[in-house]
């Protein structure tokens, strides 16, 4: 089967299928995201959207099926690397550790070609300029361990920005911070979508926080249980059956009946 050339969908995936073991994580996934789009992967814990990312970036060899980014499969993105900006959901680190929010930004720009090479002037303006746009400028001195997890999750940001990729992938961005932290930070990143033209397919179990930033929302719990605007999943009773429990969302809610 030929992979999407230049003009295709940001993201395609085709019957993609993961097992780990005896069991299936992913059944049968097929979707597409269309360039400058943002997208919202939900469902439960457990349900399989970190591995739908991580197979996305060829980080997990899928059983069956296939997947492109940019128009390259999945398990060959060299040509595209430096066109993806990815934030894991995985963020540990030694608070104790000497480094800077303007050192954790400048490692998005290493590659194995940079590991010896000093940091250019226009290196170091790509990094106050990204910072600036997160607004996190003035954090740039800061010890990155220091930070609260709202400046952090800016910070992150930047560095997944820094390259000025096309395609952004975030893995539950929100976790660890609170509502109003939560809420600053996804519509910091939807402004940052839509005035740097950026493709963004952002995980989340989070239906209340990514409401207001996406464009289109895909329900996965092993399969793909029901895709559309978030008005219309918010309606829809596969929903409820995706989550096989009673979900919180009464934050959306109350959301709407405030509007006049």
């Amino acid at each position: 089967m030929p992979f999407p050339n230049n003009n295709s969908p940001a993201v395609f995936a085709r019957e993609l299928s993961v097992n780990r073991g005896a069991e299936q994580v992913l059944a049968g996934i097929t979707f597409e995201v269309r360039r400058g789009e943002a997208v919202g992967i939900i469902g439960p814990n457990g349900g399989g959207k970190t591995t739908l990312l991580r197979t996305l970036l060829g980080l997990i060899r899928p059983s069956a099926g296939c997947s492109a980014l940019l128009g390259c499969p999945s398990g060959r993105l060299g040509p595209v690397r430096e066109k993806i900006g990815y934030i894991p959901q995985s963020r540990a680190h030694d608070r104790r550790f000497p480094v800077s929010a303007e050192d954790v930004v400048r490692m998005g720009l290493y590659t194995p070609r940079m590991l010896l090479k000093p940091v250019t002037r226009l290196q170091k303006d790509s990094c106050s300029e990204m910072l600036a746009a997160v607004g996190a400028l003035h954090l740039a001195a800061r010890s990155f361990g220091t930070l609260s997890g709202g400046e952090q999750q800016r910070v992150l940001l930047a560095r997944a920005l820094v390259r000025r990729p096309s395609l952004v992938l975030l893995d539950e961005p929100g976790t660890g911070l609170d509502p109003e932290a939560q809420h600053l930070f996804m519509e910091k990143l939807r402004l940052l979508q839509q005035s740097f033209g950026l493709t963004v397919l952002l995980v989340s179990h989070d239906i209340a926080s990514l409401a207001a930033c996406v464009d289109r929302f895909i329900c996965v719990n092993r399969t793909m249980h029901l895709h559309g605007d978030p008005q219309q999943v918010w309606a829809d009773s596969a929903l409820k059956r995706a989550y096989r429990c009673t979900y919180d969302l009464l934050e959306m809610s109350s959301t709407q009946e405030e509007e006049p």
